[in-house]
Order: C-alpha cells, then structure tokens, then sequence
C-alpha cells in the first residue's frame, strides 16, 4: 500500500521558516533537509525498487508500477527526482558508471595485458554486463533512451568515454591520436550493434562471441595500422609537393 511522505508541520515543501515548535526549518541541501543523508537514503531505496521493476519488466517498466513497488505515489517518486526525466537519468548514471567502472579495470595497463588482451577483456566485460541484465540495458537504450534526450545525452557520454578509454590501448601498437580514437570509437559502436542482436537471438555462448570479435578486430589492425601509416606518409608526400 502507497503511503504518504508528509512536510513537518509549520513548514513548506522547499521553503525554510519555522517548525511549530519554534526550530528553525531547514532548506534543501543542508544538514536534516531534502538533501541530506535520510535523503539520499531514501532515494537509493527508490532506485533500488525502480531497478527491481525494471529487471522484471524492462522498457514495459512504468512510473506507476515503479511507485507501487516502492509502496509510495508517483508525485512521492517524482518529488525526488524532478520527474521522470530525473529517474531515468538517475539509473542510466547507476548502470553506466558501473560498467565503465569495470571497463576502465580491463583496458588498465597495470594489469600487465597485451593490447589484444585489452581489447578481448573490454568486449568480454560489455558482453558479460548485458547479458547479467538484459531487461536495464533494453529500458536504457530502446525506452528511456528514446523518450528522454537528457538519458540519450548521458548514453552517449558514456560510449565516448569508453572509446577513450579504449584508444589507449593502441599506443603499444603504434595507434595513436586520432587514428587510435577512430578505431576506438569504432570498435565500441560495433560491439554495441553485435549485443544487440546478440541478446536478441543468442545464437552462441559469450565466450564464443568475444573470442570471434576480437580475432576480427586483432586480425585487421596490423594490416590497418600499416596501411594508416602508408596513406599518411602519401598525403604528406603529395603536401609537400605542392
């Protein structure tokens, strides 16, 4: 059953002034208030049920069943995140920085592994991600997504940032500068499509599809860093000459 999250007495929501006992009412953002740690609290509970929901039900998910499962209204729901623009970022967030988070530690070069490694451990880990929680990944990408252009925004932010991360991985190759970003980037909206359809159909194993993405991957980038090389020695023969 929902039940009701009122303002103590003698204040308004948002404003401050005082309680009838005489205390000073606090404002968002201080110690006690909106923003402060009962807050915060509460409004990783509220994620905590909004994910629930999700996992279950994936881009059907709804405000309503979201409210319901946290046991409270959607104005409740909506009055800690704004709206529900401010949900969904708040779980791409969640979702997004988990992942880029394990990603960072595959392509990290303290972990002594060899650029094909990299490459094989950032595939397994975005694999490995979407197939633990196929029904966040399809909410995100193909409801929220589509609906919302701040999470479209931030979605977005995120693919770059792992592409980045990535085209660090090509400077023991030789890749660097936009040569290596170009091949990040690219490598990142390839394995984006092949999840896709990957979580669709399951025609194989993860194991299976990392091993053949990165051997299509590995197997093209010395002939692509060697021709790279020649095209660019060209443009700065043909330069040159003018």
């Amino acid at each position: 059953m929902a039940h009701n999250e009122t303002t103590p007495a003698g204040t308004a929501a948002g404003t401050s002034g005082n309680t009838a006992g005489g205390t000073p009412a606090r404002t968002p953002g201080t110690p006690g208030g909106p923003g402060s740690g009962r807050s915060a609290l509460r409004r990783l509970e509220l994620l905590d049920a909004a994910d629930r929901v999700v996992m279950r039900d994936g881009p059907d998910a709804s405000m309503n069943t979201i409210a319901a499962e946290a046991g409270i209204t959607k104005p409740i729901l909506y009055r800690h995140f704004g709206d529900k623009d401010g949900l969904y970022r708040a779980l791409a967030e969640r979702h997004t920085e988990e992942l880029a988070l394990a990603i960072r530690a595959a392509v990290d070069p303290a972990r002594g592994h060899s650029p094909r490694e990299r490459i094989q451990a950032t595939i397994d880990t975005y694999l490995a991600h979407i197939e633990a929680n196929p029904q966040v990944y399809r909410f995100l990408l193909h409801r929220a997504g589509a609906e919302s252009a701040d999470v479209h925004g931030h979605v977005t932010a995120y693919q770059r940032r792992v592409g980045e991360e990535l085209a660090r991985s090509f400077d023991p190759v030789g890749a660097t500068g936009v040569l290596a970003r170009a091949w990040a980037h690219g490598i990142v909206g390839m394995v984006q499509a092949c999840g896709d359809w990957w979580l669709e159909e399951h025609p194989c194993e993860r194991a299976e599809l990392t091993v053949y993405l990165t051997e299509l991957l590995w197997g093209a980038l010395p002939t692509a860093l060697t021709m790279a090389a020649e095209s660019a020695k060209a443009a700065d023969g043909a330069d040159q000459a003018q």
